[in-house]
């Protein structure tokens, strides 16, 4: 792969950012027509594929910011001089072709090409059908960058495959794919898993809990839940469980008050057979799978738990490994569960809304992984490089 000079990268972005700028109009005409086309049956995916002049604001912010990030190739990780004289050098180095799926999202197709260019990679870009209009015009905005700048279009480029297509081409790609993301629901990621032949790193699926301790800040707490569950439905970063503990002071009487705030909000509520001896006119959970389900959705699951140690098996059992947060005044008891809990963000007295990179000072991320090959959690700038051996001899043999 071809290292491109950082003025160089950085100048694509520039050009990049005044496109944008130059191009609002027409950007906001092709969304228009996607979102035009689309059922409004699933309100996610809808809220996922609005673009308006705020989302291509951050767009601009996205590029901005990753241009003035410093360069992640080329950076040195170690350098040793062994004692047999030869000088060994670690260095960032980039992984050659990234190809990202995902479902909607039209500001994807901006920041994982901005990252995955900056850090010297290639793009292959699979973005959902209900996106179509949107992604061409802005695949067109960033091959007007490239050209302008003296490289060619093939750095970014935008997939047109429908389903049975980008299986064969995951089992057999035409050129190598160095890594996979998949970003969006459970159905895409078993889809890619099944059918990759190459490096994968997952990213997407939410399924977050919560911990109430017996001794929550109760007013904190129905701020955190309310602020994790409606800021935003469609984000992976939402909370979809909440756990109470059974030990805590008026336990009836808050969860109905919990239960009061969260029908003002339209949320719907699922309870267990413990909270449902409380919350007698609430759904009760009928099936395990519920368990393992991100809803995305204004719907929330309340259930009762007997301890710390039950409400971490719970989450270690159920959970995405996406985020988790507990809500307790004491910190020996929540530096347990953040070491305990086996996901990517521990949170404590604080939304899982904050998994995101620019909340979580990384900036533009191209997704959240929850994998731990080869990093966990948002995958900024930094972590788009993979790494390489530099080694110096004088005619160095091995005895």
């Amino acid at each position: 792969m071809k290292l491109i000079q950082t003025d160089i990268k950085n100048k694509v972005l520039q050009s990049m950012i005044d496109i944008l700028g130059s191009e609002r109009s027409q950007i906001l005409a092709a969304n228009q027509k996607d979102l035009d086309a689309f059922n409004r049956d699933d309100q996610a995916l809808y809220d996922r594929l609005v673009v308006d002049e705020s989302k291509i604001d951050g767009m601009i912010t996205a590029i901005k910011q990753v241009k003035a990030q410093d360069d992640p190739v080329g950076q040195e990780i170690s350098d040793l001089v062994l004692d047999s004289g030869l000088k060994i050098t670690n260095k960032t180095a980039p992984f050659g072709t990234i190809m990202i799926i995902y479902e909607s999202r039209p500001d994807v197709t901006i920041e994982a090409a901005v990252l995955a260019f900056k850090a010297n990679n290639k793009i292959l870009l699979k973005g959902g059908k209900e996106a179509l209009n949107s992604n061409l015009i802005l695949e067109k905005c960033w091959h007007k960058a490239l050209e302008e700048n003296g490289l060619e279009k093939d750095w970014i480029r935008l997939l047109h495959l429908q389903r049975e297509e980008t299986q064969e081409f995951l089992k057999n790609p035409p050129e190598k794919i160095d890594l996979i993301v998949p970003r969006g629901g459970e159905r895409l990621i078993k889809f890619v898993k099944d059918h990759a032949t190459c490096a994968i790193l997952i990213s997407g699926r939410g399924n977050n809990f919560l911990y109430v301790a017996k001794d929550a800040d109760w007013e904190k707490t129905v701020k955190v839940i309310i602020n994790a569950k409606t800021d935003k439905i469609s984000g992976c970063n939402a909370l979809d469980k909440v756990l109470v503990d059974k030990n805590i002071p008026n336990y009836e009487s808050k969860l109905k008050e919990l239960q009061t705030i969260l029908h003002n909000l339209d949320v719907e509520l699922l309870v267990d057979d413990k909270v449902g001896k409380i919350l007698t006119e609430e759904s009760q959970v009928e099936n395990e799978a519920t368990w393992y389900e991100e809803f995305l959705a204004m719907k929330l699951m309340i259930a009762e738990t007997d301890d710390l140690d039950a409400a971490i098996e719970t989450i270690n059992t159920y959970s995405g490994g996406h985020s988790a947060s507990i809500l307790t005044e004491d910190k020996a008891l929540a530096q347990t569960f953040m070491e305990q809990v086996d996901s990517a963000a521990v949170y404590h007295n604080a939304s899982t809304r904050f998994t995101d990179g620019g909340q979580m000072g990384v900036g533009a991320e191209l997704a959240i992984s929850t994998d731990k090959l080869h990093h966990r959690g948002p995958l900024g700038l930094k972590q788009l490089v993979t790494n390489k051996y530099y080694v110096f001899g004088d005619g160095h043999v091995r005895v």
